[in-house]
């Protein structure tokens, strides 16, 4: 029975993917609309830093915010194990 289930789950993954390709129309990026102006590309380096540096750099200092104006001075530990009352 397992076999037929998975089966069945898997035609209706492959289905459905396979209609949203079908029916999803082309995102017509070469044909220019009225008033479109597009600007220079970018290069590899600019988008690699706008796309995967900005974002990290901007992690790490909020993080180093928060572990830096951390206010708390009492820390939460794992309780001792509970002693069986007999």
């Amino acid at each position: 029975m397992d076999k037929k289930n998975a089966l069945r789950a898997g035609a209706l993954a492959a289905g459905t993917t396979l209609m949203m390709l079908l029916m999803s129309s082309p995102a017509l990026a070469l044909t220019r609309d009225d008033g479109d102006d597009p600007g220079a590309g970018l290069s590899v380096a600019q988008t690699l830093g706008l796309y995967v540096l900005c974002p990290l750099a901007l992690f790490a200092v909020i993080t180093g915010l928060v572990v830096v104006l951390d206010k708390s001075k009492t820390r939460v530990t794992k309780p001792a194990k509970a002693r069986a009352k007999a």
